[in-house]
């Protein structure tokens, strides 16, 4: 009898865990490998349901002064729930094959505190899904610097071309109204 009652809560518990999978937008379904270290970051489970800003980064490119934007961007709405996601990108040939080089740019130059991932390829055929969706729902990132904000159900809610700065006051508009999006 005590043990029927213990296993209901397990059970819905699951069942939960399940419910939350199958809930996950397409946006957000995979794993990808976290900079500089041991772990994989489940794109489900770290940011399903948050306003996110996704850039498709490079340490060699002439915009990676972006970075210190970024982290000021992220600094100021990271309270608010903003997720910011850095993918690195050797797909326009101004990212180093070593990850180390790529996070003392990010981490050391930069002082980037927001996720970021090892290099993965953003364009074509070869692109991760992250990058497949976000061209299927805007474009496919031009060159490296290439912003997308995406709201609370995995949705893009608008995308920026390099020459867009972080603090740019359509950019900020549009991390409001991500942030402001409904789960």
């Amino acid at each position: 009898m005590n043990l029927r009652w213990i296993s209901l809560p397990v059970l819905l518990l699951a069942m939960g865990g399940v419910a939350t999978a199958a809930d996950c937008p397409p946006l957000l379904q995979g794993e990808l490998p976290k900079l500089r270290a041991k772990q994989d970051i489940d794109l489900c489970k770290q940011f399903a349901g948050k306003p996110m800003l996704v850039v498709n980064t490079a340490s060699f490119c002439g915009f990676a002064p972006q970075f210190k934007g970024l982290e000021a961007l992220n600094q100021r709405f990271k309270g608010q729930g903003l997720e910011v996601l850095g993918v690195p990108s050797d797909d326009f040939k101004q990212e180093s094959d070593n990850a180390a080089e790529t996070a003392k740019v990010c981490y050391v130059n930069y002082g980037v505190t927001f996720t970021m991932t090892e290099p993965q390829p953003v364009r074509g055929s070869d692109a991760i899904n992250l990058f497949k969706v976000l061209a299927e729902q805007s474009n496919a990132p031009k060159w490296n610097f290439y912003k997308y904000v995406v709201d609370r159900k995995g949705n893009v809610v608008a995308s920026f071309s390099s020459m867009t700065k972080p603090d740019d006051p359509e950019l900020i508009s549009a991390v409001e109204k991500a942030i402001a999006s409904k789960p």
